[in-house]
């Protein structure tokens, strides 16, 4: 039997401005920062030991872990951070202003690129300003690789390869993981764990700082999920 701990990151500078933010590296807010530290206090209270974190290359997702284990008195667990755990790459609409862009396109436009399984936002090129290519953390990648822009089809099929690899591989070995993400990438991730339709993965929503804990056994069944 392991644990396995989602939390999405606390509320970003740009979540309160209500910017898509995508693969933008912005920093936590003062609320998000008090959401990380609660989470942390609430898996000490709840006796949650990890053996391995892992978070994206973004700033607000590696604060966020380090703010919960700092709470949790886990500082020092194993951690890895990679890119294939990054927020869904929400491409030229990164920046914008959802209600602006909701009065721009229409309601029912933007909500089918925030929320449709596999329909594609407007893209950037690997020129555009702001093109995840010109990023030094990405220097490594295949240029072929690094998106213009992606729904949550393509998230989950860049971020199975990680959750096969490294988080399924430890949580097979009974290990304890804590994973601190983005809204999307545990919405992917969840997607595929809970088995949830097209449809249906439409509509759940991962709150920012609230720790999600399944217990599974060495199948990777879930035998138990609770919000904390």
């Amino acid at each position: 039997m392991a644990k396995l701990v989602f939390i999405r990151h606390g509320q970003s500078e740009w979540n309160l401005k209500n910017l898509f933010t995508g693969w933008e590296d912005v920093n936590l807010s003062e609320q998000g920062v008090e959401e990380a530290k609660a989470a942390g206090r609430k898996l000490k209270e709840a006796g949650i030991e990890f053996d391995q974190a892992y978070t994206s290359v973004l700033t607000r997702a590696i604060k966020t872990l380090h703010f919960a284990l700092e709470e949790s008195d886990q500082l020092w667990v194993p951690e890895v951070k990679s890119w294939r755990l990054n927020e869904r790459h929400y491409g030229a609409l990164q920046g914008m202003d959802k209600k602006e862009t909701a009065d721009k396109y229409g309601e029912d436009q933007v909500h089918i690129w925030r929320r449709s399984y596999d329909t594609l936002p407007p893209l950037l090129s690997a020129d555009d300003e702001g093109s995840a290519a010109n990023d030094r953390r990405y220097a490594d990648l295949d240029p072929r690789t690094i998106p213009g822009g992606e729904n949550l089809k393509v998230t989950l099929e860049r971020a199975i390869p990680f959750w096969e690899d490294h988080i399924a591989k430890d949580l097979r070995a009974g290990k304890n993981v804590i994973v601190a993400a983005h809204g999307n990438s545990l919405r992917a991730l969840t997607k595929y764990i809970e088995n949830i339709s097209d449809e249906d993965i439409m509509d759940v929503e991962m709150a920012t700082g609230q720790p999600v804990v399944y217990d599974l056994d060495r199948d990777l069944q879930i035998t138990n999920k609770v919000k904390l």
